[in-house]
């Protein structure tokens, strides 16, 4: 607990920031340091001498200014895959291939039931058209568009078909 009791060394308030490579109790000096390095601005570094490959490297790129090119190169043609694959034109060979009957027709529906689906698909298509034609949304439209909705869903709900009605009652399958 003894540590926690004692003032920080740097960075208390009211103490100078210290350099900590110019020694103990040195002022950080921080204009000299932004000077130094806008003096150094642009110049090379020197490279280390572990690094010859890219010293030898810069020196050829700088040699007359047209980098080196290699002489040599080897260029060998695609092999064949599963794209150069040519299916044979045989017209007079269907075999295996399926053909679905032709779908029976939609069963005819009563006028109440179109006009039920009209409802339930006009109404909001009334109020969206006003609002993106920016109209004024008026009682009679807004009367149009959530009646319509609200009687046509009534209508196409009550109209459904029960379960009582199935020609299968038990819902089972037949064996």
């Amino acid at each position: 607990m003894a540590e926690r009791d004692e003032p920080p060394q740097d960075g208390a308030e009211g103490a100078e920031p210290r350099d900590p490579a110019g020694g103990a109790g040195a002022p950080l000096d921080e204009e000299a340091a932004w000077a130094q390095i806008v003096a150094g601005y642009g110049e090379e570094p020197e490279l280390p001498d572990g690094w010859p490959e890219a010293a030898q490297e810069q020196e050829r790129a700088t040699n007359s200014g047209v980098p080196e090119v290699p002489r040599e190169f080897v260029i060998r043609a695609p092999r064949s895959g599963p794209r150069d694959y040519e299916v044979a034109d045989d017209e007079d060979e269907d075999e295996g291939h399926f053909v679905p009957p032709e779908p029976p027709p939609l069963p005819p529906s009563d006028v109440t039931t179109k006009f039920a689906w009209i409802a339930v698909l006009g109404g909001p298509l009334l109020v969206l058209g006003f609002v993106l034609f920016q109209e004024p949304l008026t009682w009679w439209a807004m009367l149009l568009g959530v009646g319509g909705f609200l009687g046509g869903f009534t209508t196409l709900v009550a109209r459904m078909k029960g379960r009582e009605e199935d020609d299968d009652p038990h819902g089972g399958a037949v064996v």
